[in-house]
């Protein structure tokens, strides 16, 4: 005689392995021990404190708008004419 199977439990079980296979690829794809993100976050704080050190002590600070400080975003100067 055949064994006798819940196909709920099979559907489940199923859906639990898929589960975790998707887990274990993300885990595979995505995931960085704390280290490693503890060594970028150095590197980037590194090459901002160098970047910033070359900076020129005249120079105004950046700004993001590139803007004159009219407010017509040209760049600086005057429009001329």
């Amino acid at each position: 005689m055949a064994e006798i199977i819940n196909l709920r439990d099979v559907r489940k079980r199923k859906a639990r392995e898929e589960k975790e296979r998707q887990a274990a690829d993300n885990r595979i794809r995505y995931g960085r021990t704390k280290a490693e993100k503890r060594l970028t976050e150095l590197e980037n704080s590194r090459s901002s404190r160098e970047l910033e050190g070359k900076r020129r002590a005249d120079a105004p600070p950046d700004d993001p708008t590139g803007s004159d400080g009219n407010g017509n975003g040209n760049g600086g100067g005057s429009a001329g004419g």
